[in-house]
């Protein structure tokens, strides 16, 4: 059995998401649900489909950056979509400045992206009122956009005027979108317009967008409309000018209108918010407690080994190279791609089960590597690269919380150990005891850890 170590190292580009459609990434996708605590993408589902008696559904999904939640999302859209399910998808990053976000922004980004898919259904959208609040925006704005006949917008492509001077309607907010997401200026001009009509904003997306298209989209035999809004967990917590944390603002003081949208909707929530004092305030508004992916565990609570996770995710990295084999040709390759099973191993203990650092590791020592079997020295090499550059981020306060989550397996809501959740210091995993942590393993030799 031969191996092809330029493929090899394309795909294990920690960048990528596996997408559900797509025949070739199916082939690299591996179903954690039986070691991570539950059926995370069947539970969001099943609440939509299943337990929601036809009313609209809002949920929260969450776990750290990289761990998987975007590949689970899409396995979500698909098993959505085979039950006749009209599935808006789109990654909130591309629309949003993640440094600077506002209600005001998701919910237009939310219109934009509903429209567009509408139309595509062949689902015509009039929304006068909304036409007529967007182009009171424009107005606003109107020194800093020029209403041309034609637009070519970054991200959208080209925007058309009719002749009476209104904007298709997901271009039009597209064009919003893409001219003030890199300018503080104009966001600060377009909330002040928008802001003040919020409740107005949400009713005329309910009335004019939603409602009408959901009833159409049921006269073409669907089950309903339901919008996931990826990477709002990316959204930095920086402070608002009045000094709120960023994403407390959006998912705890904002939290009713994000939820008033009449629809099925998925909105990812930074992991740090699990542990913020406002908890409790958040899945109150919200109604249900957020959806956890934890990482997918390489040891238990009690030191050792998870025999199954890491089964898992021995057949993850081997099926990048393998991907057409079976579980068992690819073990009995695995010499090809390490030096022996025991490398293997040690990249998928060091990784702590976070999926995209353990491809991060993997493709950072194919690159130094040149070339198959990786071996232990440049894994040993990458990984201490790796360590140097998470510690020179850690002060004192946080290598004594550091030691304590090693003893406790705990971490308690305060901002400290919010700052270690939000930097990857520290991961969650479940068994059946429910949730427990351990800290990042890259750091588990470090000087200051041990000391």
């Amino acid at each position: 059995m031969s191996v092809d170590y330029k493929k090899f190292f394309k795909a294990t580009d920690p960048s990528r998401t596996l997408r559900a459609d797509n025949e070739e990434d199916q082939k690299y996708y591996i179903d954690f649900s039986t070691v991570r605590g539950g059926q995370v993408v069947e539970d969001l589902k099943d609440n939509i489909s299943l337990f929601s008696d036809g009313q609209p559904t809002c949920q929260l999904f969450t776990g750290h950056i990289g761990c998987g939640k975007s590949t689970e999302i899409l396995q979500l859209k698909q098993k959505l979509e085979a039950e006749n399910f009209h599935v808006v998808y789109f990654e909130s990053s591309q629309d949003m400045e993640m440094g600077d976000v506002d209600l005001s922004d998701i919910l237009l980004a939310i219109a934009r992206r509903v429209v567009d898919s509408l139309e595509s259904a062949k689902v015509k959208t009039e929304a006068k009122g909304f036409r007529a609040m967007l182009n009171g925006a424009v107005k606003i704005l109107q020194t800093e956009i020029e209403l041309s006949a034609e637009a070519d917008v970054p991200g959208v492509g080209k925007v058309e005027a009719s002749t009476s001077g209104e904007f298709s309607l997901s271009l039009g907010i597209g064009k919003l979108s893409a001219k003030t997401k890199d300018s503080p200026d104009m966001r600060s001009k377009l909330r002040g317009y928008m802001e003040p009509k919020t409740n107005g904003l949400l009713d005329l997306i309910n009335q004019e967008i939603l409602l009408p298209g959901i009833a159409d989209l049921k006269k073409q035999g669907k089950e309903g409309l339901v919008v996931i809004v990826d990477n709002l967990d990316r959204v930095d917590d920086s402070p608002k000018p009045w000094g709120r944390p960023q994403t407390e603002y959006l998912f705890v003081d904002r939290a009713e209108q994000l939820r008033k949208l009449q629809c099925h909707l998925v909105y990812t929530m930074p992991l740090a918010l699990r542990f913020s004092r406002d908890y409790g305030t958040l899945t109150a508004r919200f109604m249900s407690d957020p959806i956890v992916l934890p990482m997918v565990p390489v040891v238990r609570r009690n030191g050792q080994p998870h025999a199954e996770g890491l089964a898992l995710l021995r057949q993850m990295i081997l099926s990048r190279v393998m991907p057409d084999h079976s579980d068992d040709q690819r073990l009995a390759a695995i010499e090809q791609v390490f030096d022996s099973v025991q490398t293997l191993d040690r990249l998928c203990f060091a990784s702590g089960g976070h999926v995209r650092n353990i491809m991060r590791l993997l493709n950072d020592a194919l690159r130094k590597q040149r070339g198959l079997p990786v071996t232990a020295d440049v894994l040993e090499d990458t990984i201490r690269k790796r360590r140097n550059e998470l510690t020179l981020s850690i002060d004192d306060d946080e290598w004594r919380l550091l030691r304590q989550v090693n003893a406790t397996k705990k971490v308690v809501g305060d901002t400290g150990y919010q700052t270690l959740i939000r930097s990857m210091y520290v991961y969650e995993y479940q068994d059946e005891d429910g949730s427990w942590f351990e800290v990042n393993p890259v750091l588990a030799n470090a000087p200051e850890f041990n000391g």
